[in-house]
């Protein structure tokens, strides 16, 4: 008789061939949407799962953690962990898994898509080809900003803000970062002061944590420090900008442009951002290729089939 599979609990819909994968080597129950359904579903059978297996956006708070008394391991697909009861694990002994590293590249890449759209007008081109106003002697296309020999700041110097900082060497950028404290071996310039940071650049990356800590972390100020030549780009959380303060600086024209992949209630977008040609809007698309997709699903099992074989996970999230 073949040993029982471990009983696996899933948050919410992931690619299908990450699912039939999970299938194959552990009993995998649907967690309902959240309502009654969701609530009597863990009340009757919640003790039965030793793993969890959710995403950035699907998360794993407090509730969720009481409701599995025999929960050992937890796999994310995704790298952001503001949605995860991060220190009540670490109390019960679970590891987190998460998929860090193998998303750098596309992120990065994301990024400067965004910095070249929102200072090239890219998108704004297009409609206005796509209208017939580029053959009705309409008024000519504006003008954009030079991307190459401009001044990138970027917000958070993890991982992927180091893959962003050498992007920005094939575009002979001058690169600034801020960080909470600098970071040992970064050859760029460190920027104590957010404010500064944002007054220097020309385009502002924001690629830091989500997060209590980082919540509206841009804000007027620096929006105004920005100033009305400046760009920013969010390919990090939504909630790491006042997307309020954001509407009213593009609104007013008190900074250039913007280019957003991210929002702070998604799938919502401020609808008076849809009235603006200096905003570039992306669906939270930064990691949505096929190959960093088969990545991220491959680190998930992997952190799975590690913690059932006895092994460290190959990416646990950092222990608050």
């Amino acid at each position: 008789m073949s040993p029982k599979k471990p009983a696996l609990l899933q948050v919410l819909p992931l690619m299908p061939a990450l699912e039939t994968a999970l299938a194959e080597r552990y009993e995998v129950h649907r967690l309902p949407a959240a309502g009654t359904e969701r609530d009597a579903f863990l009340t009757a059978r919640g003790s039965e799962f030793e793993g969890l297996v959710t995403s950035a956006q699907g998360g794993a708070g407090s509730t969720l953690l009481a409701a599995l008394p025999r929960l050992r391991v937890i796999s994310s697909f995704g790298v952001g962990l503001d949605q995860f009861d991060l220190q009540g694990a670490a109390q019960r002994g679970i590891p987190v898994g998460y998929t860090p590293d193998v998303l750098n590249d596309c992120v990065a890449d994301m990024a400067f898509g965004l910095v070249l759209a929102s200072g090239r007008r890219l998108a704004q081109a297009d409609r206005f080809v796509r209208a017939g106003r580029w053959t009705q002697n309409a008024t000519p296309f504006p003008l954009g900003r030079q991307v190459s020999g401009a001044r990138l700041g970027i917000v958070g110097l993890g991982r992927i803000g180091r893959t962003v900082a050498r992007r920005a060497s094939g575009f002979d950028m001058d690169v600034r970062y801020h960080n909470r404290k600098p970071v040992a071996d970064a050859p760029w310039t460190y920027e104590p002061q957010l404010l500064e940071l944002a007054r220097w650049a020309d385009f502002l990356v924001v690629i830091t944590a989500g997060g209590a800590q980082t919540r509206h972390l841009i804000d007027e100020r620096v929006l105004d420090a920005l100033g009305p030549k400046g760009y920013l780009v969010n390919v990090s959380r939504g909630t790491v900008v006042d997307e309020e303060a954001l509407v009213r600086a593009l609104q007013q024209q008190r900074i250039a442009g913007a280019g957003l992949d991210v929002y702070e209630r998604e799938p919502e977008v401020p609808p008076e951002l849809f009235a603006l040609d200096n905003v570039v809007l992306a669906p939270h698309i930064s990691s949505s290729t096929v190959q960093t997709r088969q990545a991220m699903a491959q680190r998930v099992l992997d952190n799975l089939s590690a913690f059932f074989a006895g092994r460290p996970l190959p990416s646990a999230a950092p222990t608050p």
